[in-house]
């Protein structure tokens, strides 16, 4: 027996509207971090992937998959990350096969620069209430979980 086809709902004017503005704060942060890593003379590949690296080391294999993008292309980043003193390369302590990429001092100096320049979400964050801070914090957990 033929079950009956659902047409999915189309949302409503609200869940369209925030679509739309979730989409206009992030074109803005992906914007500001671009011209954030310029001022460091970066790509935002690079600035990416410090920012990653400033946090822990890592092997290729999990910076790629942070990335969403190619172990090869991380292998460059980190080569020319690595030619200006902002990473390093060293062993896994738990397995020695396995290099890690670190950020070296003044990586993290370059990384904690980089973040200190992202104005464009941190002011407006500041403006909320902590209340509110906690539950668009809590909102957009949920929906990352969700998804």
């Amino acid at each position: 027996m033929a079950t009956p086809r659902t047409t999915p709902r189309r949302p409503d004017a609200l869940t369209l509207e925030v679509v739309d503005l979730i989409g206009s704060v992030v074109a803005r942060y992906h914007e500001e971090y671009e011209e954030a890593a310029a001022g460091h003379t970066l790509t935002g590949a690079q600035a990416r992937l410090l920012s990653l690296l400033s946090l822990e080391p890592l092997p290729m294999r999990k910076l790629a998959q942070r990335l969403k993008c190619e172990p090869s292309n991380v292998t460059g980043i980190v080569d020319r990350l690595e030619s200006r003193g902002l990473v390093e390369r060293r062993p896994d302590p738990t397995d020695r096969r396995v290099k890690l990429a670190a950020a070296t001092a003044e990586g993290r100096r370059v990384a904690r620069s980089l973040q200190d320049s992202l104005r464009f979400a941190r002011e407006p964050l500041a403006g909320l209430s902590e209340g509110e801070r906690v539950a668009l914090r809590d909102a957009l957990r949920r929906m990352l979980s969700e998804g």
